[in-house]
């Protein structure tokens, strides 16, 4: 499968776009809101950075909007607080920040929503980031929402037919052999170390980092994971669909969703591994589930563009109606599983 920089969110502002459905992800931002306050206050040290009288913030995978804006509003209130709270009324900095996402993201529909009262520059930044996008030394604080559950690919072991993880009639992995779930791990685990080295080149020592994803408590299995379940639903929709004759099953046998849950375990031993960033806050924070229709469609404005782009516009109507009464008809099944996001927060170390 191609690399995800294909696949960008729905942007506009119609019935189906990730500006309209996104309320699921706000939640979390808004959850995290006071943990940034939180870590602003305690962690960041100010006077390392007072030779700079400007504080430069990035939101990486923001979007279209409006969720980006609520972030960084979050992060840039919480440091004015604690410049304030140490006497420097007057020497407040002037805040920089950089909206970056991949370069089919819908900017100029991010850029026509940015809120006029704004007390920042901004700047948009294509590019992956798994790989490098600021200078040396550049940013205080990096901030990514709902965006480092998705891989820079798909594990090319589970869409190998010759391999034995080749996932046949799935499209993800939470149910399937060990070997899908260990591919997905590993490709987790690259990526997250390619994320990590790339900030750490990016962010001043001292600086912060912090990120929510959703995720799964320690010790709970990939199939007890309420996205996983629905993704597991979202899979049998297109096996129906292939079983009728609408789609080949050889398309769905080589379509899979480059998306991992991680847990805090994961992720902290892949933090610790890295070794550029200490722990400073690991959270979860409990998620409301969205009622069925709505998951649907917050679904479809994050997805579509990828299941368009791999079985065509046809199905698209007829797949989201199905999976949005599967998603009815398992409720039941649905509300017993976890839905948590993780908080992460994170301090860049000193250079030895």
């Amino acid at each position: 499968m191609a690399d995800l920089v294909a696949y960008p969110m729905n942007g506009g502002d119609g019935l189906y776009s990730y500006s309209k459905n996104s309320n699921f992800q706000r939640k979390a931002i808004d959850a995290g809101k006071e943990l940034i306050k939180e870590a602003v206050s305690e962690k960041l040290d100010i006077k390392s950075f007072s030779s700079s009288n400007t504080f430069r913030v990035t939101d990486l995978g923001c979007s279209v909007g409006p969720n980006t804006f609520h972030a960084v509003q979050n992060i840039v209130d919480a440091v004015e607080q604690k410049y304030q709270s140490q006497g420097h009324n007057s020497q407040l900095p002037e805040f920089q920040v950089f909206f970056s996402d991949h370069i089919s993201n819908d900017f100029n529909a991010l850029f026509q929503s940015l809120p006029p009262d704004r007390r920042y520059y901004a700047t948009g930044v294509p590019g992956s980031f798994y790989s490098r996008l600021f200078p040396k030394a550049f940013l205080h604080f990096a901030y990514s929402s709902y965006a480092l559950q998705c891989l820079s690919k798909v594990p090319e072991e589970v869409v190998d037919m010759n391999s034995p993880a080749w996932n046949k009639g799935r499209i993800h992995y939470s149910k399937s052999a060990d070997q899908v779930v260990k591919a997905y791990t590993t490709q987790y685990a690259k990526d997250m170390e390619c994320f990590l080295n790339a900030r750490a080149q990016e962010i001043v020592c001292g600086g912060l980092m912090a990120f929510v994803v959703p995720g799964r408590p320690n010790g709970i299995s990939h199939t007890e994971v309420f996205v996983n379940t629905a993704k597991e639903l979202f899979g049998s929709c297109l096996m129906d669909m292939a079983k009728k004759g609408i789609i080949s099953e050889e398309k769905v046998d080589c379509f899979n969703i480059p998306q991992y849950i991680a847990s805090l375990e994961e992720v902290e031993a892949i933090v610790k591994a890295n070794g550029y960033f200490s722990v400073e806050i690991m959270e979860n924070l409990t998620q409301e589930k969205p009622p069925p229709k709505v998951f649907a469609i917050g679904v479809r404005s994050g997805m579509e563009g990828m299941i368009r782009k791999h079985f065509g516009d046809e199905i698209m109507d007829e797949l989201f109606d199905s999976f949005g009464k599967k998603l009815e008809e398992s409720s039941s099944v649905l509300e017993s599983k976890k839905s948590v996001s993780l908080f992460v927060l994170l301090k860049r170390r000193a250079t030895e």
